[in-house]
Order: C-alpha cells, then structure tokens, then sequence
C-alpha cells in the first residue's frame, strides 16, 4: 500500500499543495516551523480521522480561513482508494472513501495503515498513564474492529458510574444497585479488552527487543512490562469495595481505565535512567515493532511517517536506523529534517527509490 497523490487547502500553515509521491522514500527538508510536519499529519489525518498532534479539528483550519480539505489517492493491494475529508468552522467533519460518506468514522479505522514516529512520542515516556492506553488502543483499533468498539462502551459505561458518583451524597441500597449495574458492564467488558491487551503486548515485546538491540547496538537491556487491575483478583469485587472511596474522591479508581505500561531500561524506568538518544532509541524501536506487527496482520506493510527521527541520534544509531529502514519490508517512507545534505547522504544508503520536497513558510516544491 502506498500514498500516490495528495492534495491540501486550508490544512495549519499549508494554505495549498498538490503533490505526487514514490513508493520509496518522500523527503520534505526546511527550517523549523516551515510546515514539513504538518504534511505528515495531513497524511495521517486521512488513515486515522483525526491529526496527529492536535484534538481540536477546527484549530487545524488555517488562520482566518473558514475550511480545510485533505484528499489522497492510496494504492492498496492493486485498487486505487480515494479518500476525502473537508471540515467547515462550526460544522461537522464530512469523511469519504470513494465519494461515499461514512456514517461513522470508526470504520475507516485501519483501512489504511500507517505509523508515525515524532519528538512528541517521547510523551509516551514522560507523561501519564493516559497516553500509553492510548498508544495500544490506537494499535490494536487497527486490526481490531470489536475491541474499539468495546473500548467506546467501557468508556460508555465508566462515563455513566462517574456521573453517578458525582451527584451521589451517600450509598443507600438502591445506589449499590445502579452501581451493579455499570460495575458489570465494565467488568466484563474491561475482562476482554484486557485479553486483547496483553496478547499484543505479548506478541509485540519480542519484536521491540529486537529492533532496540539493532539500533543500540546490543549493548542495553530493555523491556515492557504492562499492569493492570485485571491481572490481580476479580475486578467486580474491587469496584464494590472501592465505592466509598470512589463516592469521595467523585471517580472511579479501579479497572482497565488504569492500566499502564512500565517501559525499562536495564530493568530501571527509562524516564528516569535513559539519556536523549536512548529514550528515542527507545520510541523508535517501540514503532517499528508496531509497524512489523501490523504488515504481519495486514499482509503489507503501512505508510511509515519519521518525523525529524535523526536529531538527537549518535552516528552509529542513526546507521542502525537507516539499515532497518533500507530492508524490503518497508515500502513507502516519509520523512522530515532540516538539513538538506544529511538527510540525502541517509537517503543515498537506502538504495530506494526517492523524491525531495523543499518546504518554507507552508509552500512545498518538489526538488
């Protein structure tokens, strides 16, 4: 699979691009703030229905413009996909796949995959639980349509308990009943997307280990380990039990809402322990063994987005990663930087074929 053409109106900074790609390797070189990641999250935009970077749709819209557009024509697996999305300020987001409007933009999710590698990944490490149940819920929605859906009725239901628990003064025994109610859902609910959590964590460990190792050189032990309320005792008695905490606090402390990923350097957390270039060792390994994982699922591999991926990396890293990104099982490949010279030199490596793209003030001419 792979992205032939792209056209842009309106998106962040880019006011207007109409670009033709290779399936190889597509280079967007400028300054910073030039707009060569807002490209990438255009691509993005058109396999996940959504930006990368920001939540808010309508502050995508570039300044003082009413609309924004983002088409691209896909190869996939031999037939051609168009998709099309158009926002309008204070309006609802029109989605397409060939001209026809999906009535909900969760089927579209995984049609076209594609993973993007970022600095702003390192939030995986850095910030809360919240972000690393994202980055597996965002994985496994992929290849995985149940298990999102399954993920917006837990949400459903643990939205329902709070609410409860917000404008409840005590527990009396018809507030335990209502309690039971949601406390059964999001146990069993909570039981299966726990399941299919651990079999990808399970299955994508290996493969991290392995890219991590290529990349460092083989000289740093690293793992993930993933907890969760689930992997100890019925999860239906501990929400019981937690109600007169829960009541207090106004939300609910127990279930797959709190699940987390420990990601360890050396058998120490590598937040704290690893320096620059082994925290985006560590971030670059983790997607890669995302996009081997989903090209094993899918049987071809998605669009890989690197985003200024060889700041911060020593020589010999920065090596390692272009060796890996040279293998056959990456196909189309997009990626941004600075510095014009480095990043043909890295492009030159690869052998694959290429195409250059100079980009400045949010105008982009192929090169």
């Amino acid at each position: 699979m792979y992205l032939k053409h792209l056209n842009i109106l309106n998106y962040k900074n880019v006011a207007q691009a109409e670009l033709a790609f290779c399936d190889g390797i597509n280079c967007f070189v400028g300054p910073n703030g030039a707009g060569k990641t807002n490209l990438l999250d255009a691509v993005y935009y058109l396999s996940f229905c959504k930006s990368y970077f920001n939540a808010v749709d309508s502050q995508n819209i570039s300044h003082e413009e009413e609309f924004f557009v983002i088409q691209g024509a896909f190869d996939r697996n031999d037939s051609e996909e168009q998709i099309y999305v158009a926002l309008k300020r204070n309006q609802k987001k029109q989605f397409k796949r060939n001209k026809k409007e999906y009535s909900r933009l969760s089927e579209h999710i995984g049609l076209l995959p594609l993973v993007m590698i970022s600095p702003s990944d390192e939030r995986l490490i850095v910030e809360g639980s919240d972000q690393r149940r994202k980055y597996i819920d965002s994985v496994v929605s992929q290849y995985n349509k149940s298990y999102l859906e399954k993920i917006i009725r837990y949400n459903r239901a643990l939205l329902q308990r709070n609410a409860l628990l917000k404008k409840s003064e005590r527990l009396s025994d018809s507030l335990h009943a209502q309690f039971d109610v949601w406390d059964e859902q999001m146990t069993h609910l909570g039981q299966q997307i726990f399941e299919e959590r651990t079999a990808f964590i399970e299955q994508l460990v290996p493969v991290f280990r392995e890219f991590y190792q290529h990349i460092s050189g083989g000289n740093e032990e690293v793992d993930i380990q993933y907890t969760s309320h689930h992997q100890d005792g019925n999860v239906m008695d501990k929400l019981r039990q937690n109600r007169p905490r829960d009541l207090i606090l106004g939300y609910t402390t127990k279930g797959i809402h709190k699940d987390d990923l420990q990601f360890l350097l050396s058998n120490q957390p590598v937040k704290k322990e690893g320096s620059q270039g082994q925290k985006k060792s560590f971030l670059i390994a983790l997607k890669l063994a995302q996009y081997e994982f989903l090209s094993r699922y899918n049987g071809f591999g998605p669009i890989l987005l690197l985003d200024d991926v060889f700041d911060k990396l020593d020589e010999t890293r920065g090596n390692s990663l272009i060796q890996l990104v040279s293998q056959d099982r990456f196909r189309q490949i997009f990626v941004t930087d600075t510095q014009k010279q480095r990043l043909t030199n890295i492009v030159a490596k690869t052998g694959k074929e290429n195409r250059f793209f100079e980009v400045s003030d949010g105008n982009v001419q192929e090169k």
